[in-house]
């Protein structure tokens, strides 16, 4: 296994200056290129999975070293540059540029009370763009755990979705996906279908989902409650509105649309939820509302004079009774 620790020197390039984050599946590593002076770069640390066997943890190995091939060939200004990737000694290495600036976790703390709608419409149109990036790839590529620690701003304004810990590969030919790095999301954003790990019948309206919940903990000052706790009673999940009263019905029900518990109830494109977020589409089911009352409307102004003599009819058959 290799040990990093500050001032350590990896594959002879890569100089760590301090870890920045630590979980359950690895770590990430701030680091700077000896090639490149001046560059910084974050390095993602793979804790191998210790219950594999042998043959499954070089299965694995090849299968990540194939995948973040794919990550290197993605360019996109909202997520940060995967420049290296290699295996040494059973552990797996993800390197990217290093994004500077606090994430959008850290500005919701200090803040200390919801962030305004304008603001956090800005900041969705960038994540989209992002996501949109990755769920366009051939095949589609999945993040798994958008969160509001998960997304940076930099000094000059532009979002980042870092973390690509937890990023997925769809298999053209099946609804399942295939791992890049194992990773389980983060509870609070993480829908129903993820709950089965590799197993689960994930797809982009599992990082729409997570969005959701994203914006609705930014627009509240409150966590999204979780999936389970959903299922058990599917109505605690309070709509946006009702916790911050400045936000408007628009963007409130487009959230929960997003965060539906069912994959088929949600937007099928990062777009179209981001069409009716800010307004530009209604809602599903509001347009068919909307269509009957016009077509009923319709049908009043077209035969008006038949409902007039037909109402007149009914008025003069009461006159007579009562006479």
């Amino acid at each position: 296994m290799v040990t990093l620790h500050t001032n350590s020197i990896l594959r002879e390039r890569y100089k760590i200056t301090n870890i920045v984050g630590q979980g359950g599946m690895g770590s990430v590593y701030r680091a700077e290129d000896l090639r490149l002076p001046g560059r910084l770069c974050a390095i993602k640390v793979v804790i191998p999975d210790p219950s594999l066997t042998p043959e499954q943890q070089k299965q694995a190995q090849s299968q990540f070293l194939q995948e973040a091939s794919i990550l290197a060939q993605l360019d996109h200004p909202n997520l940060p540059k995967v420049s290296d990737f290699f295996s040494e000694e059973g552990q797996d290495f993800l390197v990217m540029d290093f994004v500077p600036g606090d994430d959008l976790k850290q500005i919701l703390d200090a803040n200390q009370a919801p962030l305004t709608e304008n603001q956090v419409l800005k900041w969705a149109s960038q994540i989209v763009d992002g996501l949109s990036h990755l769920h366009q790839q051939t095949p589609p590529v999945l993040h798994r755990d958008i969160k509001p620690a998960n997304i940076k701003l930099t000094p000059d304004g532009r979002i980042k979705l870092v973390d690509f810990g937890l990023v997925k590969l769809m298999a053209p030919d099946d609804v399942r996906t295939i791992t890049v790095v194992q990773g389980r999301g983060t509870v609070l954003y993480t829908p129903l279908e993820q709950y089965g790990g590799d197993s689960g019948h994930t797809d982009v309206r599992t990082d729409i989902y997570a969005l959701g919940g994203t914006l609705y903990h930014l627009l509240t000052n409150t966590p999204p409650l979780d999936a389970k706790s959903r299922f058990l009673n599917p109505r605690k999940l309070k709509p946006p509105i009702v916790l911050n009263p400045n936000i408007s019905q628009t963007v409130s029900d487009a959230v929960m649309w997003a965060m539906q518990m069912h994959p088929d109830d949600r937007p099928h494109t990062v777009l179209s939820f981001f069409q009716v977020l800010m307004g530009k589409e209604p809602l599903p089911g509001m347009q068919t509302a909307v269509s009957t009352e016009n077509q009923f409307i319709n049908a009043l102004k077209e035969n008006w004079v038949a409902l007039a003599v037909a109402f007149g009819l009914f008025f003069v058959a009461i006159l007579l009774t009562i006479l």
